[in-house]
C-alpha cells in the first residue's frame, strides 16, 4: 500500500499558492507562472496512474512542475539561440543550480524545423572548408565526433591547452563565417 495517496479534487485549494510562490520566482511572470501550474495540475492527472506514492502529493506535484519550468526555458532559449537552460532552484529539500543542455524534442520538428537544420548543416560544413584545414580537423573530431582529448592531442602532436585554443579558434572563424554566410 503506497505511503501517500493523490485527491486531484483538493489539488487546487491545497497547493495553488505553494506552486505559484514556487513558480514565480523563477519565471517572474505572472501570466507564465498561471499557465505552467495549469499545465503541472493537467500532466498530474494524466500520470495519476503512474504515482508510487513514494513522495508527497506536494512533492510530486513539484517535480512535475520543475520539468514545466524547464520546458518553458528551454522554449524561450531555443528561440534565443541559446545553447543551454541555467536555472537557480531552492525548495524544502534542494537548492542549487540546473544546468540542461538546450536538445531538441526529436518529436517536435516542423518541416520547416527540418529544413533550417538542414541549411544550417550544409553552411557549417562549407564554413568549415573556408577556415584552418588543421582547426577545422580537430574541431570536426573534438566537437562532432566526440573524440577523447588525449586521444586528439597525440593525433596531432600538441598539448592539450593548445587543443582548446585551436577549438575556440575554430569556433570564432565559424562563427564570423556563419554569420556573414548564413544569418
Amino acid at each position: 500500500m503506497p505511503a501517500n495517496t493523490l485527491d486531484p479534487n483538493k489539488w487546487v485549494d491545497k497547493y495553488s499558492d505553494y506552486l505559484f510562490n514556487y513558480t514565480i520566482v523563477r519565471v517572474n511572470d505572472r501570466e507564465v507562472t498561471n499557465d505552467l501550474i495549469s499545465e503541472t495540475f493537467l500532466a498530474a492527472l494524466k500520470s495519476a496512474k503512474n504515482f508510487k506514492g513514494e513522495a508527497s502529493e506536494r512533492t510530486w506535484l513539484i517535480s512535475i512542475l520543475k520539468r514545466k519550468i524547464i520546458d518553458y526555458y528551454r522554449k524561450i532559449n531555443s528561440r534565443k539561440g541559446k545553447a543551454e537552460v541555467k536555472i537557480k532552484y531552492s525548495d524544502d529539500y534542494n537548492e542549487g543550480e540546473w544546468l540542461e543542455e538546450q536538445v531538441a524534442d526529436q518529436f517536435d520538428k516542423t518541416a520547416e524545423d527540418e529544413m533550417e537544420n538542414n541549411e544550417l548543416g550544409l553552411a557549417i560544413l562549407d564554413c568549415l572548408d573556408s577556415i584552418n584545414e588543421k582547426h577545422a580537423e580537430i574541431f570536426k573530431r573534438k566537437t562532432i565526433d566526440g573524440a577523447d582529448t588525449e586521444a586528439i592531442c597525440n593525433e596531432f602532436n600538441i598539448t592539450p591547452s593548445n587543443l582548446w585554443v585551436i577549438i575556440h579558434r575554430a569556433r570564432t572563424a565559424l562563427a564570423a563565417c556563419l554569420e556573414k554566410n548564413w544569418f
